[in-house]
C-alpha cells in the first residue's frame, strides 16, 4: 500500500495554525480499498489542516464526479459528488480510531494517514439508490421500462382498475353531485 503514503501529512514540520492540501482522487485509489463501484472518479479532496498545541484538526472537503450506474436503467453516468467531514486527533499512549471523528495517535508519531478518512468520505456520500438524472425527469427510454409498459395491455389495466373500485365509493360520489 505504498500508493497510500501520498495521503500522508507530515506535521512535525509545520507551525502552528492553518494549512492547506490538496488531493486528487481516482479510481486507483478505490482499488486499494476493494472498491469497485466508482469505476472511474475524478475527485478532488481538500484538506484545511489546523495544526494546535495539544491536537490537531482536520476539515475535509471531497468533491468531483463518479462513473455510476443507474439502479433504474443500468446506464452509465458521470454522478457529481459532494461531502464534508470533520475530525479531530489528538495524542494518547497508543494508537485507537474507534470513534468516528476522532482519532488518537501516540505522542511520538510525525505523521498521519488521511485515505481512510477519504476514502470513507467520498463512499458514503454515494447515494443508496442511484437514478440517471435523465431517468428522474422521464427524458430517457432504458430497456426495462419498454418491458413494463408492455406486460400490462392498457385495456386490462383499466378492467382491473374498474373491479377493484368499492360500490360504496359510488354512493359517496353521488353525494358529491
Amino acid at each position: 500500500m505504498k500508493n497510500l503514503k501520498a495521503f500522508d501529512i507530515q506535521f512535525s514540520g509545520l507551525k502552528l495554525g492553518e494549512h492547506q492540501f490538496d488531493f486528487e482522487i481516482d479510481e486507483k485509489f478505490f482499488a486499494h480499498f476493494g472498491y469497485e463501484e466508482f469505476e472511474k472518479a475524478e475527485l478532488l479532496a481538500d484538506v484545511i489542516f489546523v495544526k494546535k498545541e495539544n491536537q490537531l484538526e482536520l476539515n475535509f472537503t471531497v468533491s468531483g464526479r463518479v462513473w455510476l450506474y443507474c439502479d433504474i436503467s443500468n446506464e452509465p453516468f458521470w454522478f457529481p459528488l459532494e461531502a464534508e467531514s470533520h475530525l479531530m486527533v489528538k495524542f494518547g499512549n497508543e494508537f485507537d480510531d474507534s470513534l468516528d471523528e476522532l482519532l488518537i495517535i501516540p505522542h511520538g508519531d510525525h505523521k498521519v494517514n488521511i485515505a481512510q478518512y477519504l476514502y470513507e468520505i467520498a463512499v458514503l456520500a454515494k447515494p443508496l439508490k442511484v437514478v440517471h438524472p435523465q431517468v428522474e425527469s422521464g427524458e430517457m427510454d432504458y430497456e426495462a421500462k419498454k418491458h413494463l409498459v408492455n406486460a400490462i395491455p392498457e385495456e386490462e389495466e383499466e378492467e382491473e382498475q374498474d373491479e377493484k373500485i368499492d360500490p360504496r365509493w359510488d354512493k359517496l360520489k353521488d353525494l358529491l353531485n
